[in-house]
């Protein structure tokens, strides 16, 4: 889909096509600029001609729908997935900012990808729309997004935050920023940024270790950015936004689960965080190369 040229397409048209255009798009969620009937003949024919709405997109679903996988394969053949989850009429979607990521987390299965490119605000927002369009004949609708696919959205500042612009926009997906969550491993000049973001989103900061040693073992940004500065950067944050903060913390068995790091992770959120926060404890699904247990 490439959306990027669609003002100068429209700069001879009356103003009150862009509305009608952002109409058909992200609240018809049509697939075909045919299926655009408020718009002229001739400038249907336009659209088709240099705004393609094509996604290109093959969907995965598990045994009882409730969980749905889209790869999108984009402009240049590269692939990135989405999720929609989906739970009575909670329909989040988990999107990527990247193709692959460059932070080689051990457990990960994107990690092991390496890094290819960041992703554009419209390749983001494409994700989105893959599921509107599928949940559009249910009646339905994706009421919740979350950053936690491909890739490090804090290391994609910009992109990220007009994609959410985006997302939030009321003449577009109009989805509350309450209802948008952003997840980074802990890139604290990111997370400084989204201090003073102007919209109210909602921040997560993975973990997955109360010490410096282990997570450096399982997620070599740690040595950039180790435990005390992502936690002191976390408190400024919640100082500043006065927003509930999530640590996300992926379970692995007998490296990282054992009720004395458990203490030991209550005592170090309590230093750095005294208010605000939840821990979410998070069910590993295995890799090929990681087990779970560490690599010697």
């Amino acid at each position: 889909m490439n959306l990027t040229n669609l003002e100068d397409i429209l700069k001879r048209q009356p103003k009150f096509r862009l509305k009608q255009i952002n109409e058909a798009i992200f609240n018809q969620f049509i697939e075909t600029w045919n299926q655009a009937s408020s718009l002229p003949k001739d400038l249907r024919d336009l659209l088709k001609k240099e705004c393609s709405l094509e996604i290109k997109t093959k969907i995965f679903k598990s045994a009882d729908n409730s969980t749905i996988k889209a790869a999108i394969t984009l402009a240049d053949g590269e692939i990135t997935e989405t999720v929609l989850m989906r739970h009575g009429t909670r329909n989040t979607v988990c999107v990527s900012c990247q193709v692959g990521c460059a932070l080689a987390c051990d457990f990960c299965a994107t990690g092991q990808l390496g890094f290819k490119r960041n992703l554009t605000a419209d390749e983001i927002c494409e994700q989105v729309l893959v599921f509107e369009r599928l949940l559009k004949p249910e009646n339905q609708k994706v009421s919740n997004i979350v950053f936690m696919g491909m890739g490090e959205p804090l290391l994609n500042f910009d992109e990220v935050a007009k994609a959410i612009k985006i997302i939030n926009d009321q003449t577009k997906f109009s989805i509350g920023a309450r209802h948008i969550s952003v997840s980074t491993v802990g890139i604290t000049e990111g997370i400084k940024k989204l201090a003073d973001f102007p919209l109210q989103i909602n921040l997560a900061i993975s973990i997955h270790s109360p010490s410096d040693t282990l997570r450096s073992r399982l997620m070599p940004i740690n040595q950039k950015y180790p435990l005390s500065e992502v936690l002191t950067a976390a408190g400024e944050y919640l100082k500043k936004t006065k927003r509930k903060l999530m640590i996300e913390y992926v379970m692995l068995k007998g490296i990282n689960d054992s009720p004395a790091q458990a203490k030991e992770l209550a005592l170090i959120l309590k230093k750095y965080l005294p208010h605000l926060y939840f821990v979410n404890l998070i069910a590993y699904n295995q890799t090929e190369r990681f087990q779970g247990s560490l690599p010697k």
